[in-house]
């Protein structure tokens, strides 16, 4: 039996939607008050014609705003914003996307699809999908291993007693101490 676990998730299924925007000419205070009402770190800028042209999050409030002692009433979203916006396609894998942020060190990226911004995937997205992702690897190696035991040993917590270890082994599916290995198979 040969089962394909080669599926990879992909930025559509983590990115959040509809995305919150700001006109470029508006207040930071208006920014603010929109990413309050809403509870989100960023708000994406548009300008005066609607394309996606930058962000705003809580850091460049904090750093190029309130640090530098403006008054925020007279401070302009698009004296404050990162830009360019950063853009992935909705159909690149996790991995790709996390890695764009890294390279870029950005922690979000506006999601565009036939030329329209139709999300926001962030770092808080995929990390938020890990529980889901560790259940389906998990899932992947039980359906996979044809003996109980299999697998190098790796370095983490044991799932069972949730201590650090160096020799975690996967056993029916969860990865184990030696300890709990031992106690599994009786001894």
């Amino acid at each position: 039996m040969d089962l394909d676990f080669k599926r990879k998730l992909i930025v559509r299924e983590a990115m959040s939607s509809p995305v919150i925007t700001v006109n470029e000419d508006q207040s930071v205070v208006e920014a603010a008050k929109t990413m309050s009402d809403q509870r989100i770190g960023s708000i994406i800028v548009r300008s005066g014609d609607g394309q996606p042209v930058g962000i705003v999050t809580e850091r460049d409030l904090v750093y190029r705003v309130i640090a530098k002692d403006t008054v925020p009433r007279e401070v302009k979203v698009k004296e404050v914003m990162s830009s360019p916006l950063r853009t992935v396609d909705p159909e690149t894998s996790l991995e790709d996307a996390m890695a764009m942020m890294g390279s870029m060190n950005v922690r979000r990226l506006g999601v565009i699809y036939k030329g329209s911004l139709e999300g926001v995937i962030s770092d808080k997205d995929i990390l938020r999908i890990m529980p889901t992702i560790i259940e389906i690897v998990r899932e992947q190696s039980r359906i996979q291993s044809g003996s109980r035991l299999s697998g190098p040993s790796i370095v983490g917590y044991c799932d069972r007693c949730n201590m650090y270890s160096t020799n975690l082994r996967s056993l029916d599916g969860e990865f184990l101490c030696e300890d709990c290995r031992l106690e599994e198979e009786g001894y």
